[in-house]
């Protein structure tokens, strides 16, 4: 068997430190969440790989030795019962992942959301000088029939029934909402397969419609009315959509896999769960942030005063913020 092995060794110890760490919280009773799981795993596969390649190889008797005994823990814990015969409920593995797996995720892969709301940003700026250069603009930079009608004319015509939807109305509108968002932030998440270029110009081109939109309800004077309208659902549903660009650009960045000497099928199979638990937070978002801007923020005055719809919005997102910036923050004990 020809192996290099000073490149071998370089190339895996890594992953063997890592299952190493997951093993001295297990060993010690503590718990790994969802993500930490699948790496766990993914680390134990690799090196059952190795031992296998080294077991064939003379030469390094001592990290052969120490490999086995790793690789024995591993299959320990793995196939260890400790429950007396009875899993884990997955009430308690989704309980975890939402008290640290997300939240810990989100953090770990902070830079890249920096930019998924840098570009965002940009595209509201610019969405918002189109409008105020060429207010002829707003037929292309607009969305969702809001070129048809100047927002007074809108403010108007839903304060004038009060904007209540009830019933299987609001329902079916709530659904849809879901539906659409999900496929834009599943669609913002696939596109990092063009190294990213993709989800770029959806973060970018979300950007120009709500900058646009925005500045046109301010430029009519119904600053309260957009307010009351947008913050009840999207304080959840624009971050969710911000994730969803992060995990994109987290796939766009591990195709093109610069400095790291790692194959890409081993650069995509790390990145995997951290995908998995981004994109699944983001759905979970956005199930919340449709129910609420199919029934809540769809109520204006006189039916409910903007100044409560504007509050209820400012709470979710001090909410939201404290949830991703704190939530697993602090270590088990027992790690």
């Amino acid at each position: 068997m020809i192996l290099d092995l000073d490149r071998f060794l370089t190339t895996e110890r890594p992953h063997w430190d890592s299952l190493e760490r997951g093993l001295a919280i297990l060993e010690k009773g503590g718990s790994l969440d969802l993500a930490a799981t699948q790496q766990f795993w993914a680390d134990y596969e690799r090196a059952a790989a190795a031992l296998i390649k080294l077991s064939t190889f003379t030469a390094e008797p001592k990290t052969r030795e120490h490999l086995e005994r790793l690789v024995a823990r591993a299959y320990a814990e793995l196939h260890e019962d400790r429950a007396g015969g009875r899993s884990a409920s997955p009430w308690t593995a989704l309980g975890t992942w939402l008290a640290k797996g997300f939240p810990r995720t989100f953090r770990r892969h902070w830079t890249a959301f920096q930019i998924s709301f840098a570009v965002t940003l940009l595209g509201a700026l610019f969405g918002i000088f189109a409008l105020v250069l060429d207010p002829g603009s707003r037929s292309v930079t607009m969305a969702f029939g809001h070129e048809q009608q100047t927002p007074s004319q809108r403010v108007a015509q839903e304060e004038a029934s009060g904007g209540v939807r009830g019933g299987a109305s609001g329902a079916t509108f709530a659904a849809f909402l879901m539906q659409n968002n999900l496929k834009v932030s599943i669609l913002a998440l696939a596109l990092g397969m063009t190294c990213g270029v993709g989800t770029l110009i959806v973060l970018f081109h979300n950007g120009v419609i709500l900058g646009a939109v925005a500045m046109d309800y301010i430029q009519d004077g119904q600053s309260a009315f957009l307010a009351g309208w947008i913050l009840p659902h999207g304080s959840i549903e624009l971050p969710a959509i911000l994730i969803a660009g992060q995990a994109g650009l987290l796939l766009g960045h591990a195709l093109l896999g610069r400095a790291s000497r790692e194959p890409l099928a081993d650069r995509l199979r790390t990145l995997t769960p951290d995908l998995i638990s981004l994109l699944s937070g983001v759905a979970l978002m956005l199930v919340w942030a449709g129910i609420v801007e199919g029934t809540f923020s769809q109520w204006h005055e006189p039916a409910l005063p903007y100044a409560v719809k504007i509050a209820f919005g400012v709470v979710e997102l001090a909410a939201l913020i404290t949830y991703l910036s704190l939530a697993g923050r602090r270590k088990d004990a027992d790690s």
